[in-house]
């Protein structure tokens, strides 16, 4: 999202209903503010959206509840994700732990991927003595903890599937409906503060996963349901604390030409778009095909016992999000000092296949380390330069919901595909083919890299 300028800081505080919410007045909001918020007021009534921009300056206090509601929410999803699921496999398959992880996310991506904006969509159109956004993060939550029990007691495969689908829907109700709540809330002039504060509790959550493990391992009921637990907490917090007050002014009626409409993007007409949109299919493609066998990994190719590899990937993974803080926060100020994306774009996913390809031929701890060290300090830069890439590119800046959604696709497709192209990948030559599935995603994330070089509206 735009950072603020000069011109485009908040006015003098006035006491209004939110918690820590101050008006902005009009006059001081923007430069050329009438005709800035008439734009602002055509787009959201284009594409049907319930109410203008906030111009509300959100304080410390929803800030910190919306760091604990993505914290929670992505802790339980995520742990799952990276740990949980490859223990569970190796109860139900000792012998072949892969072909239970690999035939059971897709699934739960898939269900993710339609997910998102259907419960978006009808929250929109939700009206409630709670607001519309609150009954469907709170029921959301509920029936997450539900799956994710289920997902604990699961006796073989097809219960684990259906419970996985049922926990990512379930969990993806309660991310769209957050993720609107933070439109509804945040005002363009806080968003890449709370943006940060975001992809910070995101990134804290997997860490917490993943050391929970080490102390659960033992003990997989509880791994899968304790994350939850506080998933439910967190939410709940946030949805006392959010605004989520009703709108007064009409919606377009449902219809769902415009609900698949929101899944395209013409990338023909908008090349740089296209372009930008395939380099992040790509590289969320190569990393996925790796961390989904992550814990398998370390026990097949480096072969340590379960409960001292989850541990080895807990440090691991520390050792990823400091490398990962450093970069971002170092490229992203050079980045803007010297008016450049591209390079970073480039390099930082150059530097992810490499990572990938280091991996592919380790067999020690200490390999895997620095492995790790490569990969968090690559993604630290793409994760910091290719969202300001693409929105430098987007078709309609007056209009980004839709065009950033189709872009959420390039995030949640390839979770879905990567785990069976990963299992394909392994299975060649008689099963546990690392090397090959490595070399494959670090194959898919060059090509990523290659396709940001004939980008050519941002430098």
């Amino acid at each position: 999202m735009p950072t603020p300028t000069s011109n485009n800081q908040p006015g003098p505080k006035e006491p209004l209903g939110g918690l820590g919410a101050t008006a902005v007045p009009p006059a001081t909001a923007t430069s050329g503010s009438t005709t800035s918020e008439a734009a602002a007021s055509r787009a959201f009534s284009v594409e049907g959206i319930t109410q203008s921009v906030s111009t509300l300056r959100v304080g410390k206090g929803y800030l910190w509840a919306l760091s604990l509601g993505q914290f929670g929410l992505f802790f339980a999803l995520l742990t799952p994700v990276f740990v949980s699921m490859s223990i569970k496999a190796t109860e139900l398959n000792p012998s072949s732990p892969e072909t239970v992880v690999g035939s059971v996310l897709p699934f739960g991506a898939l269900g993710a991927l339609f997910a998102n904006p259907l419960f978006g969509a009808i929250s929109d159109r939700t009206r409630t003595r709670w607001g519309r956004r609150r009954p469907w993060m709170v029921g959301g939550v509920l029936v997450f903890v539900v799956a994710l029990a289920w997902l604990a007691f699961a006796s073989d495969v097809l219960q684990l599937t259906f419970a996985w689908v049922l926990a990512q829907v379930s969990a993806n109700a309660v991310l769209a409906t957050l993720t609107a709540s933070f439109a509804d809330n945040v005002p363009e002039f806080q968003r890449g503060k709370a943006s940060s504060a975001i992809a910070l509790a995101q990134n804290i959550a997997i860490l917490a996963g993943l050391y929970l493990a080490v102390y659960l391992v033992g003990n997989l009921p509880l791994l899968f349901i304790a994350p939850g637990v506080l998933a439910i907490v967190a939410i709940v917090v946030y949805s006392i604390v959010a605004r989520d007050e009703l709108p007064t002014t009409p919606f377009k009626p449902f219809s769902w030409i415009n609900l698949i409409s929101s899944f395209w993007t013409n990338p023909i007409k908008h090349r740089d778009f296209g372009l930008a949109w395939w380099g992040r299919f790509l590289i969320t493609f190569g990393t996925f095909m790796f961390t989904t066998y992550r814990l398998l990994y370390m026990e097949d190719q480096i072969g340590l016992p379960q409960s001292e590899a989850v541990g080895v990937v807990a440090f691991g993974v520390l050792l990823y999000t400091i490398a990962l803080l450093v970069s971002a926060a170092l490229s992203g100020w050079v980045s803007d000092r010297i008016q450049r994306r591209k390079a970073f774009v480039w390099g930082s996913t150059a530097m992810t296949a490499v990572g990938l390809v280091i991996l592919a031929h380790v067999d020690t701890v200490g390999g895997f380390y620095f492995a790790e060290i490569v990969l968090g300090f690559a993604f630290g830069i793409y994760a910091a330069i290719d969202t300001a890439l693409i929105v430098d590119v987007l078709p309609d800046p007056e209009r980004p919901g839709k065009d950033l959604g189709v872009i959420n696709i390039a995030n949640a497709l390839p979770q879905s595909l990567a785990p069976a192209v990963g299992l394909f990948l392994l299975g060649i030559g008689g099963g546990g083919n690392y090397t090959l599935m490595l070399w494959g995603a670090g194959v898919a994330v060059i090509l990523g890299a290659l396709v940001i070089l004939p980008i050519k509206s941002v430098r």
